[in-house]
């Protein structure tokens, strides 16, 4: 009876104590709250520059990502929606790495990405483009912005707790994230610290520090440098140089947006081989007598399921025992943990091999994910130059992207006795009867040096990206 009683009076005071440090995280919100201004911001808009780097597109597995100028920044957030808008003016830094910006010297890229409630797109002109890859970043990022954060932390049950002058300020919202804001005496937020889910990364770390707070007009503070760091590698280092607030900014959601759902597109490239398009990123499906390989589990869980969907819809019964991925840049390896999840063995390029067992073993606690609810551990071997996978009847052989600027351990696969080649991001086919650029893009160049290295004898390319071309193509735009 006593201990009950212990026990008793011990949750008690244990459920006093969170009251306690819930009460006093809102009297820290409501002090920064009145020193930013947070709650009377429901629009705002800043811009600048500064410099950054593509997050998920290293040269080597493992190593920091591509650095990047930032030459143009500008960012709206609309609170009471739930939308964000951001738009930038990029350029290489380095000349290694992945990405969509033009090869170094050759330009900049110009990048509008959107957020409203539970949508994301892109915006290439008039022209919308669903990213669902993108939707769990972008909610993250607005809500761990310098208002974001606070008004965030309010709603939800925050915790606190003291670091010398600093009140550390802890919340999540389920599904989505987890943060922790540090806070100064003068009600200013210092740092954020959150934990996002990631398809390739599992459950990502982000640190964002905000310096130099000053007010730009009618009472609302907002910092003159932003500097972010995910996954441990800064990612961009902003100064600040506009700041308006409460200005207009529509951010409907496209009809093409709200009715977007995965779509898949198979066609047959000869007996057995299927080029799988209908989206951004391309997979190819193999048959074997005993068994299959799919070639590319891109993006996130959403497209992989979608793939492997149809590989049981064109192979029924027949065990899908190979994914072999093109390169390690996220989103061509954001769906191998939905591939992973099937049992499938991941065929990676040996560079990337320790990396990915170690990644992929991090899981998406935050929001769990096919892997993470399989209960499987993802199966990974390499390809170290070359590996043939050939059952007497079928052949398909791995070859390494020798001396691209791209990525290390990039690959192809050759099929020999149907002439074709599938390659990704090496060469991306454009419209037909486009004429060929006026200075040969050197991806393209290198793709072709590696083609005639192997005396490789390509009919067609099945691309990971575009529509399948005849390789004479290719030769056009290398200008080989």
């Amino acid at each position: 009876m006593q201990r009950r009683v212990l026990l008793s009076t011990f949750a008690a005071s244990a459920l006093l104590a969170a009251c306690a440090y819930r009460r006093d995280a809102q009297a820290v919100l409501r002090q920064a709250d009145q020193a930013t201004g947070a709650s009377r911001v429901n629009t705002l808009r800043y811009a600048g520059a500064g410099t950054g780097a593509t997050f998920g597109q290293a040269y080597v597995p493992g190593n920091t990502w591509p650095r990047i100028n930032v030459t143009a920044y500008t960012r709206w957030v609309d609170y009471p929606n739930g939308a964000l808008r951001e738009d930038s003016v990029r350029s290489r830094a380095e000349p290694t790495g992945g990405g969509a910006i033009p090869l170094m010297g050759s330009g900049e890229q110009r990048v509008s990405a959107w957020l409203r409630g539970t949508h994301a797109w892109n915006m290439a002109g008039p022209a919308a483009a669903a990213a669902p890859v993108a939707l769990d970043g972008r909610i993250h990022d607005l809500w761990t912005t310098p208002h974001g954060v606070i008004r965030a932390a309010m709603r939800h049950a925050a915790t606190m707790h003291s670091e010398g002058s600093l009140s550390v300020v802890s919340f999540s919202e389920p599904g989505r994230y987890r943060a922790t804001a540090w806070i100064d005496a003068s009600g200013h937020v210092q740092r954020v610290d959150s934990v996002m889910p990631h398809p390739v990364t599992g459950d990502t770390a982000v640190s964002t520090t905000f310096s130099g707070w000053r007010d730009w007009g009618g009472g609302v503070r907002f910092p003159a440098r932003i500097v972010q760091a995910m996954g441990g590698t800064q990612v961009l280092d902003l100064n600040v140089t506009e700041v308006e607030v409460n200005g207009a900014f529509a951010s409907d959601v496209p009809a093409t947006v709200a009715a977007f759902a995965e779509r898949v597109e198979s066609h047959a490239a000869a007996p057995g081989v299927w080029h799988i398009a209908g989206g951004s990123h391309n997979s190819v499906l193999v048959e074997f007598a005993d068994h299959l390989m799919l070639i590319e589990s891109p993006l996130y869980d959403g497209r992989a399921q979608a793939v492997l969907a149809e590989v049981r819809r064109l192979v029924p019964g027949k065990p899908l025992r190979y994914v072999v991925n093109s390169h390690h840049h996220f989103d061509h390896s954001g769906g191998l943990r939905a591939a992973a999840a099937t049992g499938a063995t991941l065929v990676v390029s040996e560079p990337a091999r320790a990396w990915f067992e170690q990644t992929l073993a991090t899981p998406n606690a935050i929001r769990p994910d096919a892997l993470r609810q399989s209960g499987r551990r993802a199966a990974v071997t390499g390809v170290n130059g070359e590996r043939t996978f050939s059952d007497g009847t079928r052949t398909v052989v791995v070859h390494f992207i020798e001396g691209s600027p791209h990525a290390q351990g990039f690959m192809m696969a050759w099929l020999p006795r149907e002439r074709l080649l599938v390659e990704a991001d090496a060469y991306t086919p454009g419209p037909p009867n486009q004429p060929p650029p006026a200075t040969p893009n050197a991806l393209h160049v290198n793709l072709v040096s590696n083609v005639q290295r192997l005396g490789l004898d390509v009919d067609r390319i099945l691309p990971l990206h575009g529509r399948v071309v005849p390789f004479s193509e290719l030769r056009t735009a290398a200008r080989m």
